[in-house]
């Protein structure tokens, strides 16, 4: 865990964000954690706030920072845009331009941990295809936000520039199939499972690595600590390709509820999104939670009650749309 440092998260208040703030702002940890973002919905600031972090409230594309410190030893920029529709404009504007004016702001930092997403690769008809970090870039065409990849791509780019420009060491992560009791794909389909409804796959054998908040939580010192110039990239999820159906299929052993699989069909956009570790086991090493064994604990921690009780106050944010819960899943 890191130790004694000053560090700025982005986003805080996010699926992953929010666990990683508490984790890092522990008082064992002895950390000193800051966090910025809009704070649009209401309580959202407060409840970082109660985690021991430092908030402000910062607009990442207007690149005013107002009185934010710029000696944080390290940066975990999470936040990010997901608007439907075709202003690209707004979308570049926020997680392009954005990053570049934040990685500006903390130039001074020991390194920097940029969250990207498998939604920058080229679209594999495969639903059990392992993308690498070497595999072709292009446009996922996410329907809920056609936006989307291309300006995540963009933030890349600029990141990459950013960190050569500054002499800042940059790791950009790839995220795919991150979830725990907080939300991501995996609980949203065990909240559609409960409530009997439907499970949306694009294609038999639609698969995932799942990775857990415990993991993401314990490996952002390793992939700080593998930061460079130029720009490390790499995959950022978990050990084992899981399929949806087997996913949900265990789901339904803890739950007793019986799946109700609906096939869709995403035209020109991938079937899975399933992940080759090999460079990141190679730089900072395995995951340590299995994937039987995150889900098992997301469920009694999101349903403390049975399936009957239904979501714990501490979880409410089941109900995410079709959309959302495939962005989260880094699709």
């Amino acid at each position: 865990m890191l130790s004694g440092k000053k560090i700025l998260i982005t986003g805080p208040a996010g699926q992953i964000a929010y666990p990683m703030t508490a984790y890092l702002a522990a008082e064992e940890a002895n950390n000193e954690v800051w966090g910025i973002a809009r704070f649009s919905q209401p309580g959202s600031q407060q409840m970082v706030d109660a985690v021991g972090a430092v908030t402000r409230e910062v607009d990442l594309a207007s690149g005013d920072f107002g009185d934010l410190p710029t000696d944080f030893d390290y940066l975990i920029h999470l936040a990010t845009y997901q608007g439907g529709g075709h202003d690209y404009d707004r979308a570049f504007e926020v997680n392009a331009e954005g990053t570049g004016l934040l990685l500006e702001h903390c130039r001074n930092a020991t390194a920097a941990l940029v969250a990207s997403t498998f939604s920058v690769y080229a679209p594999n008809p495969d639903p059990g295809y392992l993308f690498s970090e070497t595999d072709p870039l292009g446009d996922a065409r996410l329907p809920h936000s056609p936006t989307y990849s291309m300006s995540k791509m963009a933030q890349e780019a600029v990141t990459r520039t950013m960190a050569r420009v500054l002499d800042l060491p940059v790791t950009i992560g790839r995220i795919n199939g991150s979830y725990g009791p907080n939300g991501g794909l995996p609980a949203y389909m065990l909240d559609w499972l409960i409530a009997g409804d439907p499970i949306y796959l694009r294609a038999p054998g639609q698969t995932y690595n799942l990775v857990h908040a415990d993991d993401m939580n314990a490996q952002v010192e390793g992939l700080l600590g593998v930061a460079s110039v130029p720009a490390t990239i790499v995959n950022w999820s978990g050990d084992d390709a899981v399929t949806v159906e087997d996913m949900v299929g265990y789901m339904a052993e803890l739950t007793g509820k019986e799946p109700n699989f609906v096939h869709i069909n995403v035209e020109g956009s991938s079937n899975g999104n399933g992940s080759d570790n090999t460079r990141r086991r190679e730089l900072i090493g395995d995951c340590s939670v299995d994937w039987r064994d995150g889900v098992r604990a997301m469920f009694e921690a999101r349903y403390p009650n049975g399936v009957d009780g239904g979501l714990a106050p501490a979880n409410q944010s089941g109900g995410a749309t079709l959309g959302q819960a495939y962005e989260e899943a880094g699709n």
